[in-house]
């Protein structure tokens, strides 16, 4: 049977990739694999960062296809400490959701960074 065992998230540029997923989000760079790819930790989440030509933010896009979800215990702080760090929200208001509340960010490049917390 397949499982997952890792997420891969192109951007344009892995700098600035590595230094929002790490001071933003807390990842952890766990190894990096010449100048452009990175992995990535975050508990037992492994996601790689992939320098690509072809990963382009184009603002006018809404969604990059790509939705990340993070588990976090308490979701008003989520939202505090990312507000400090200026994220670009696009739901700020903890919403009600199957599981129980979450939020949605970008990150730099337009990928969807969603936050729940499961009640």
């Amino acid at each position: 049977m397949s499982q997952v065992c890792v997420i891969s998230i192109y951007v344009p540029n892995l700098n600035e990739a590595i230094e929002f997923y790490t001071n933003v989000l807390g990842f952890e760079v766990n190894k990096q694999y010449g100048p452009s790819i990175a992995s990535l930790v975050h508990g037992d989440l492994p996601i790689v960062l992939e320098e690509s030509d072809s990963a382009v933010y184009d603002q006018n896009r809404r969604s990059t296809g790509i939705a990340l979800g993070l588990k976090t215990d308490d979701i008003e702080q989520t939202v505090k400490s990312l507000k400090e760090k200026e994220v670009n929200f696009i739901i700020e208001e903890p919403t009600d959701c199957p599981p129980g509340k979450y939020i949605s960010i970008n990150d730099p490049f337009g990928n969807t960074i969603d936050y729940l917390q499961f009640i």
